[in-house]
């Protein structure tokens, strides 16, 4: 079966400019140009389209598509497989969330009771679609998927106690940083120790931690205003102090 622009938007669900532009990037090339100009998919490119729309599902940039469907190793079946896997746990955190709101309802309506842990894990699964929602395509693309699945893994499974240490290290972090502001010296005694309380922080969140990766996230502050915003909020340079900070704890060459 073959499709124009026309048709196989339709049944994909999206514009033909899509298309078009998918065309234009080298993500999706027509099978053929017919002897009216124009552009016909056969199956072939039916199936690219659909591992495309599932990557993009799944926060991938286009970018990242490109470089996964183009390349020589890329086997469509084991990405299905993937893509299967991925989905599977996604539902099953909206399944979670969905199960924590009735109950939520239920007990606000005086119809069930609910414990403080059951509580705290609906609070933790709220947390976690908002840093989706905000942050999840970004870090995506920055990490992988599997290690995002991994961190979030780590924090569903964080106990109330560990939450309040992670929230405690925070606390410590910003006011540590503040002090460490005054002095300009980001290789300063209280800029290393403002450093050493980021790495205990995010070694609550991460599977396994490295200098480089740590040295990543300290640049995507600088790099992403949404970040920059955060630690700029009371004290302007804040973002760049601690990444410069972060460059010297692990040993990276400052930018």
């Amino acid at each position: 079966m073959e499709y124009t622009v026309q048709k196989l938007g339709r049944m994909a669900g999206i514009s033909p400019r899509t298309l078009r532009y998918y065309d234009q990037i080298g993500l999706l090339k027509p099978g053929r140009i017919n002897s009216c100009g124009y552009r016909i998919y056969g199956e072939s490119e039916v199936n690219q389209l659909q591992q495309i729309l599932f990557y993009r599902e799944l926060g991938v940039s286009l970018d990242n598509i490109k470089d996964i469907v183009t390349a020589p190793s890329f086997d469509g079946v084991k990405a299905l497989r993937d893509h299967h896997e991925k989905l599977l746990k996604k539902q099953e955190q909206l399944n979670q969330l969905i199960a924590n709101v009735e109950k939520t309802l239920a007990m606000t309506e005086g119809r069930t009771t609910m414990s403080d842990k059951e509580k705290f894990q609906g609070f933790k699964q709220n947390l976690l679609e908002e840093n989706e929602k905000k942050y999840g395509k970004e870090i995506r693309e920055k990490y992988g998927e599997s290690t995002v699945a991994k961190s979030n893994e780590k924090f569903m499974n964080m106990t109330e106690e560990q939450y309040k240490e992670t929230t405690r290290l925070s606390e410590a972090l910003m006011e540590k940083l503040s002090q460490a502001m005054k002095t300009n010296d980001p290789s300063g005694e209280l800029a290393q120790e403002a450093a050493d309380l980021h790495k205990k922080w995010l070694c609550h969140y991460w599977d396994s931690y490295s200098k480089e990766a740590h040295a990543g996230v300290a640049q995507m502050y600088v790099d992403d205003e949404r970040f920059t915003a955060y630690y700029d909020k009371d004290q302007p340079g804040t973002a760049k102090f601690l990444r410069d900070a972060i460059f010297i704890y692990t040993g990276q060459k400052l930018q």
